[in-house]
């Protein structure tokens, strides 16, 4: 399985998380959910979560340097994921969608500022951060491919508390993806190519 292959299958595996029935907005599927703050599905534990993702992936990164496979594909993430980030930012102020907690039209489009529900930063954060290790050691480990309930999660979690519509979380899915594929598919990491020398060596190895 060649990796564009790979990347079609995790997509169209998370994409039927949140779609189960039909409704409004650009394609046809955008409904709120009903609202659940508890358990799992805390804002919270989702808080918790893309901040333990964001820390383990630049902390690894850090501590491994850029000079093994494990260190280069966690530089991957890194970079997949600053990418997301700043695209995510900019079409949020561009598409400025009203959230489903404040509306229950999923064609609010352009309602000025405060309004960044399309597409979903965070889930995007998500699948930049677990792309590149599909892509990497998928064939070799197929258990890396449950790396995928990581935004398959906070899909349904940023729903479940009316943070995002569907076609929120999917685009932010695709936004992820995307970046983490083009970042895996280049030779060196460009955040490590910006920093200095000792990251391409990593921590690690000065102990």
């Amino acid at each position: 399985m060649n990796g564009m292959q790979r990347i079609a299958l995790v997509l169209a595996c998370l994409s039927i998380v949140p779609v189960a029935s039909a409704g409004g907005g650009p394609f046809g599927i955008d409904h709120r959910l009903n609202y659940d703050n508890s358990g799992i599905w805390r804002r919270s534990v989702q808080t918790g979560l893309q901040i333990g993702v964001g820390a383990a992936v630049l902390g690894g990164a850090v501590w491994e340097g850029g000079e093994s496979r494990l260190g280069r594909t966690l530089w991957q993430s890194v970079d997949a994921m600053a990418l997301s980030g700043a695209t995510t930012q900019v079409m949020k102020f561009t598409f400025s969608r009203e959230r489903p907690s404040r509306t229950d039209d999923p064609n609010a489009f352009f309602k000025g500022r405060g309004n960044q529900s399309f597409p979903s930063g965070e889930v995007a954060q998500m699948a930049a951060a677990v792309m590149p290790f599909v892509l990497e050691y998928g064939d070799e480990h197929p258990a890396v491919y449950a790396l995928g309930v990581l935004p398959a999660y906070d899909m349904v979690a940023r729903m479940k508390v009316r943070g995002h519509w569907q076609s929120d979380v999917l685009a932010g899915l695709a936004v992820g993806a995307a970046f983490g594929w083009y970042a895996h598919g280049r030779e060196q990491p460009l955040v490590l190519n910006a920093l200095p020398d000792g990251f391409m060596v990593g921590w690690s190895k000065h102990f």
